[in-house]
């Protein structure tokens, strides 16, 4: 048996909740924006992109969310559909909320930003009403993350889901997922994310998404892995993860094992969607009952691919090519 106790009589492995938009990234790339003439369209949003991920991987997926009805809104789903995720409880706006666009500027591997376009978007007018408890109580596990918090309804939209989600033995996912645009402020959005984590199983994030929950603790920043892991794992949490780019990634359990990830080498293209696959991959190997550290392997080899491509979600890869890329950096670390 893994950290994490899944119910394994359960039809979905992996139910994903929130964000489903647009990226629109640039084909000009190393170049600013404003040179850059076209892009290329793909399904994003964190949740969306992690649960594409474990998709591709062979979990059983589902999605909880709302989308546009519109052109847009449509592509989501037919995507969804097409990646084998499951969109009974993809609810649709007829209110006339748009879709949410992420517009991508990659000016090297290093310099990347994305400009947002998130006013009257879909995914926040998801409400608890869209949301089913018998759908919830199908799945092992859910994902939330942390944009969905930003607005109401979608952020009792969260908590309902995660009310159910306890109350049928459901593990929960929390991705912190800190996005400044979504929010008014970082205290804001500190106060909520530090109230969905308390009732999470596993949170992820960033360091500086660490730092935003603590912000909301109203003392000094430790901005210390160590403290942060044995803070949350006080409270409902049995695993925590700590995201650190380029110098990998640290986990801890509730039996004081620290567990410390590696990075692999790439072509990096852009920066963004590295989390996102190591997310996915990591789920799906926690999922799997491995070992903490061969799951953090398998996920910052899904980074390493994810980074080395356009896209973010067309590019989060099968398992095959993750162990394919795994078992390549081993011979070659043999070999020097």
């Amino acid at each position: 048996m893994g950290i994490l106790n899944f119910k394994q009589d359960r039809p979905l492995d992996l139910i994903g909740l929130g964000r489903l938009c647009i990226d629109l990234n640039a084909n000009e790339i190393h170049r600013p924006m404003e040179e850059t003439l076209t892009f290329t369209k793909y399904v994003g949003g964190s949740p969306a992109n992690i649960t594409v991920a474990a998709a591709r991987l062979g979990l059983s997926a589902g999605f909880i969310g709302k989308v546009s009805d519109d052109a847009f809104g449509r592509y989501i789903v037919q995507y969804l559909l097409q990646a084998g995720i499951d969109t009974g409880c993809v609810a649709v706006d007829r209110e006339g909320a748009v879709t949410g666009l992420a517009f991508t500027e990659i000016k090297s591997p290093t310099d990347c930003s994305i400009l947002m376009y998130r006013d009257n978007v879909a995914d926040l007018k998801l409400s608890p009403a869209d949301l089913d408890e018998g759908y919830m109580s199908k799945a092992k596990a859910l994902l939330i993350s942390g944009t969905a918090l930003a607005k109401s309804p979608s952020r009792e939209a969260v908590f309902m889901a995660l009310e159910y989600a306890s109350k049928h033995d459901v593990v929960t996912f929390f991705d912190i997922d800190y996005r400044p645009y979504t929010w008014t402020s970082a205290l804001e959005a500190g106060i909520y994310a530090k109230l969905a984590a308390e009732k999470c199983d596993c949170i992820i994030g960033g360091r500086e998404e660490f730092d935003l929950l603590e912000l909301a603790m109203g003392h000094p920043l430790k901005q210390d892995d160590d403290w942060t892991a044995g803070h949350w794992l006080k409270h409902k949490a049995q695993l925590i993860v700590v995201k650190r780019g380029g110098d990998g990634s640290k986990a801890y359990d509730r039996s004081g094992n620290i567990f410390r990830g590696s990075t692999f080498p790439a072509e990096v293209v852009k920066t963004f969607g590295a989390g996102d696959a190591f997310a996915g991959a990591f789920i799906y190997g926690i999922m799997q009952g491995w070992e903490i550290e061969k799951a953090q392997t398998f996920g910052a080899a899904s980074a390493s691919i994810v980074v080395s491509s356009h896209s973010c979600s067309d590019a989060m890869p099968t398992a095959d090519q993750i162990q394919e890329k795994i078992d390549r950096w081993t011979s070659n670390q043999l070999i020097g």
